[in-house]
């Protein structure tokens, strides 16, 4: 019998950025849910910065040359991908000159160019949705950490909600003390472009009138998630309260990932299995 598949899609990834709260995360949990007997890959955004030599990144062709258009204008589509060596899992890599190669700068091309946040985060959900799919890898759970992820949920229940590749899935939003990653709120028109894909304006209507900073990001992606877990303790006591109201499955910090193994596996069984 084949292993469960488990999709996690993420901000940052150590050890291909420094070490924060953030990216250890998305390192460590993915580990322990291999651990735990699924079959896990990862995606993440491939920022300016991450060394591709060292990193042994390499593009995978046949991945690559899809166009996403954003407001109009076509953006070709670059996959690369490497072996994260602490778990010998395969982590893909969403890579576009446009939005994810702002060098010489040392910082992020989330920070140094701010302004694209908004369709930076587009076409990163959009590109891993659309790889997934080459790739005929259909998970049965797809976790997304870190606001760049924030609008995978709807992506996939109001765009590829149709979808073989998704339509099993269950879709877990992980709330994390990041907000001060995200140093500008995205554009007050991503309502226009998200429409541009399909998602009409009634599934989006918390967005109207408002500049979505951090706080409108996550309670989107908690409106169309299917579960909800904290995952690091300095979480928006707001953020907390509105999961609770949703009524969805939410977990509460269970603690560090290698602590949490037990709280984890049974959160997903859970979800895969709920009581009839």
């Amino acid at each position: 019998m084949s292993q469960q598949k488990v999709l996690f899609v993420s901000q940052e990834i150590l050890p291909y950025l420094p070490s924060t709260p953030l990216s250890e995360y998305c390192n460590r949990l993915p580990r322990v849910i291999q651990d735990s007997g699924y079959e896990v890959r990862l995606f993440s955004p491939k920022y300016g910065n991450i060394n591709e030599r060292r990193n042994q990144l390499h593009e995978v062709i046949r991945l690559s040359g899809l166009n996403i258009i954003i407001d109009d204008t076509d953006h070709p589509l670059v996959i690369k991908v490497a072996t994260l060596q602490s778990s010998r899992t395969q982590v893909y890599f969403i890579d576009n000159d446009d939005y994810f190669n702002r060098h010489p700068s040392s910082e992020l091309e989330t920070v140094s160019a701010a302004e694209e946040n908004d369709e930076r985060a587009i076409f990163f959900v959009r590109g891993v949705a659309e790889t997934v799919k080459k790739l005929r890898w259909d998970p049965v759970i797809i976790q997304c950490t870190g606001w760049v992820t924030s609008l995978m949920p709807i992506y996939l229940k109001r765009v590829y909600n149709d979808d073989p590749a998704f339509k099993k899935a269950k879709v877990i939003y992980t709330l994390f003390d990041d907000a001060a990653t995200l140093p500008q709120n995205f554009n007050a028109d991503l309502i226009k472009k998200l429409k541009a894909d399909g998602i009409t304006a009634r599934y989006v209507s918390s967005l109207k009138n408002v500049e979505p900073d951090h706080k409108v990001l996550n309670k989107l992606a908690m409106d169309f998630a299917d579960a909800i877990v904290q995952g690091s303790e300095g979480v928006d006591p707001e953020l907390i309260e509105y999961a609770k109201a949703t009524g969805k499955p939410f977990l509460k910090y269970p603690g560090e990932p290698e602590d949490a193994k037990s709280a984890y596996a049974e959160f997903y069984a859970t979800l895969l299995n709920p009581a009839k």
